[in-house]
């Protein structure tokens, strides 16, 4: 794994913090997507910290939440692995303010990617992972850059 430089992350994560804040006030229909790269220039240097999965056929089971507690913005994480050249699962619902944190188990490099693109994870290689928080309600579409039939949905509701 590359070492990378601390600082570049907390400028991204600030500068995200930021957006989000702003993007939390501002009405929707002044808020403006963000463009895509088509330049392809390089993004800042990252460390991505791999993120320890189960042994192959283990299980994670959590306590059923009330259904009277409200979910804190941010305060969830929901994985979705991409193995096989698919991400899986492949659609996903999730509550304002969660974030989505992608896996990458196969040995080829993989990407997500907004079909609008509005983000993109750049190369995950095998063992790393992308995380991204979801706080605005919509039907998000993605896909990999690297190989383009694979495709994905996250659906956010309030």
């Amino acid at each position: 794994m590359k070492t990378k430089s601390f600082i570049p992350v907390m400028l991204m994560v600030l500068t995200f913090a930021m957006v989000s804040c702003n993007a939390a006030t501002t009405p929707a229909s002044t808020q403006t997507p963000i463009p895509p790269n088509p330049s392809n220039t390089p993004l800042p240097d990252i460390t991505v910290i791999p993120t320890p999965m189960p042994p192959s056929g283990a299980t994670e089971t959590l306590p059923p939440a009330a259904s009277n507690t409200p979910v804190p913005v941010g305060a969830g994480t929901v994985d979705i692995k991409i193995a096989g050249f698919a991400f899986d699962p492949a659609s996903v619902t999730v509550k304002v303010g969660t974030t989505v944190r992608w896996t990458n188990q196969d040995s080829a490099t993989h990407s997500v990617t907004s079909d609008t693109g509005v983000w993109d994870s750049g190369s995950i290689a095998q063992g790393e992972t992308y995380t991204r928080v979801f706080d605005t309600v919509g039907t998000f579409a993605y896909h990999c850059g690297v190989h383009p039939s694979m495709k994905g949905t996250i659906t956010v509701t309030s």
